[in-house]
């Protein structure tokens, strides 16, 4: 196992957010600090107590939620982070990401990670819309910058299509990420 690393997840309005809860699980038991920031579109599809239970920190979603420190939240988070990992990632997070867009607390401790944190994203969206020109040309900025992306992957998407889209194996989400704290 790696030392205890700090490891951002960051959670997006994808179906494939519940799979979200098992990434900062097996994060957590592998002994890193994880702390989840999700955007509002997340919580539709989990909740922010479930990550907060399972990676034992609190939640983060508002960026103007009251806080008991002088300092906005994100920045502490942001000045720590060993790792951003954005699984799922919508379409919206990348292209917020791609242009420095900083909107809500998600795109906000993207923007101001420190240059030495890695950024990890893993895709999950409908396959027209990771295959459109905007999304990878976005694609290509981020990693033109460093940013790493594992999958999508192939297979049945929850909208009804088969093709590309699907969130890649949470093991292996996490083994990339445990590889990076390396």
């Amino acid at each position: 196992m790696a030392a205890k690393r700090t490891i951002i997840l960051g959670v997006t309005g994808s179906i494939a957010a519940y799979k979200a809860a098992e990434i900062a699980s097996q994060l957590t038991k592998a002994g890193h600090e994880v702390f989840c920031v999700m955007t509002k579109d997340a919580t539709q599809f989990i909740t922010p107590l479930t990550l907060q239970t399972l990676s034992r920190h609190p939640v983060l979603v508002d960026l103007f939620a009251e806080v008991k420190e002088w300092q906005p939240s994100h920045l502490p988070l942001a000045d720590t982070a060993d790792v951003l990992l954005v699984a799922p990632a919508t379409a919206n997070i990348i292209a917020k990401m791609a242009i420095g867009l900083a909107d809500d607390a998600l795109s906000t401790v993207a923007l101001a990670l420190r240059p030495e944190c890695k950024v990890l994203v893993a895709p999950a969206m409908n396959g027209k819309m990771w295959l459109h020109p905007a999304t990878q040309t976005n694609v290509q900025l981020l990693q033109s910058r460093g940013v790493e992306f594992i999958g999508p992957e192939k297979g049945m998407l929850a909208c009804g299509y088969e093709g590309i889209g699907r969130l890649w194996p949470v093991d292996q989400i996490v083994a990339w990420t445990q590889q990076l704290l390396t």
